[in-house]
């Protein structure tokens, strides 16, 4: 499937950013996001290298499905890391995107994701 049919992505969240984006109605990202100027997204395939290279031992850690079709034209595809094409939103993500939410699995479990 290519980058551009994705119909789900995945946000990685520690549980604060999750609650003050519930109070808010919106996502702002993360400090990381913030200091980027977007918020970094991940396709299922890509969800287990990311926990593994930016959350290792962190616990309570959220999983976040997120529809691309509710995203616009705010979501690009860019080059990241080894060159594969990540999801980066530029703009806030409304909460009305967001399929669900469960706490982050095993790196086991997500790699059931991409299958």
């Amino acid at each position: 499937m290519a980058a551009d049919e994705q119909a789900i992505i995945y946000k990685i969240c520690r549980p604060e950013e999750w609650q003050a984006a519930q109070r808010a109605r919106c996502f702002r990202g993360s400090p990381d996001d913030r200091r980027d100027g977007f918020i970094h997204f991940s396709t299922a395939a890509q969800v287990p290298g990311t926990v593994e290279k930016y959350f290792s031992g962190q616990a309570g850690l959220l999983l976040i499905a997120i529809d691309v079709g509710a995203l616009g034209a705010a979501l690009r595809w860019e080059p990241s890391r080894g060159g594969a094409l990540f999801p980066h939103l530029y703009g806030d993500l409304s909460l009305e995107a967001v399929l669900w939410t469960r706490p982050l699995a095993s790196i086991a479990d997500l790699r059931q994701l991409a299958q």
